[in-house]
């Protein structure tokens, strides 16, 4: 992909920043996802994913209002379980393939993020939000339940009393409280949440991509493994990053006191 170069439908924009892809959620007037956008986040995702140019993706709202509202409620509305089946399969498929990302993924929680919205962050490895946002995971206010892994990523990031809350009793949460309970890792003042994010992904471009492939995935791993499992995956990634440039490019550039200059292999 090109630097600056537009992806796909108007509902989901693109462009490169250096090494970062910026995704912006742009389907006006509370950033819904549906059929269309859900589709193209994973085909992005994918292409993204095969750029070796692209270290990091940094996803925000269209707008001051909304980072997004979830599903578009429309859709539900006839009772149709082809539909649900659809909608579910898109939601898991995009945020399965977001939270699966090589590299580093930031949200930049510009406002609300509820129940699909939200999951679309949690799918992210970081969450930067700002003082007035408001989130949630109302589902079952309306008869629905998460279906974008929601119910699996909240409590691990939360643990379960809070994920209860939230989910359970349909609790709404600030941004302060969010930060006190580990839903995100800063909050910023209103309109600052996208620098922040494009910060952090630039940060994560210093580092090498082959390791940082290489430990997000340990790191995801410890989610459904168990820790002496884990050892020898541990091992093997180590000794595997001495079969890539980036490893030699690394050491190097250290000892000769330079800038490395990565290439992703």
């Amino acid at each position: 992909m090109k630097q600056g170069e537009a992806f796909m439908t108007d509902k989901l924009l693109h462009e490169m920043r250096g090494n970062t892809a910026l995704i912006t959620i742009n389907n006006p007037a509370a950033n819904t996802w549906d059929e269309e956008s859900l589709k193209a986040l994973k085909s992005l995702i994918d292409e993204l994913n095969a750029d070796a140019d692209c270290y990091s993706v940094v996803i925000t709202g269209q707008g001051e209002k909304f980072f997004s509202a979830g599903a578009d409620l429309n859709l539900f509305a006839a009772g149709d379980t082809a539909v649900a089946r659809q909608m579910a399969e898109d939601f898991h498929g995009a945020f399965q393939a977001l939270s699966q990302f090589r590299g580093v993924s930031v949200a930049a929680i510009n406002g609300y993020a509820m129940g699909g919205g939200l999951e679309c962050a949690l799918a992210c490895d970081i969450r930067i939000a700002e003082e007035q946002a408001q989130m949630a995971l109302p589902e079952a206010t309306v008869g629905l339940l998460p279906c974008g892994l929601g119910t699996q990523h909240l409590p691990w990031l939360v643990g379960e009393g809070w994920a209860k809350r939230m989910i359970l009793c349909g609790e709404r949460v600030g941004a302060e409280t969010a930060k006190e309970i580990g839903l995100v890792e800063e909050i910023v003042g209103k309109g600052e949440a996208l620098q922040k994010a494009l910060d952090l992904a630039a940060a994560a471009g210093n580092q090498s991509p082959s390791s940082v492939s290489a430990c997000k995935r340990l790191i995801m791993a410890a989610r459904s493994g168990n820790i002496n499992d884990s050892f020898p995956v541990e091992r093997d990634e180590f000794v595997g990053l001495f079969s890539t440039a980036d490893q030699k490019e690394g050491v190097n550039a250290f000892l000769e006191k330079r800038k490395p200059e990565w290439k992703n292999a």
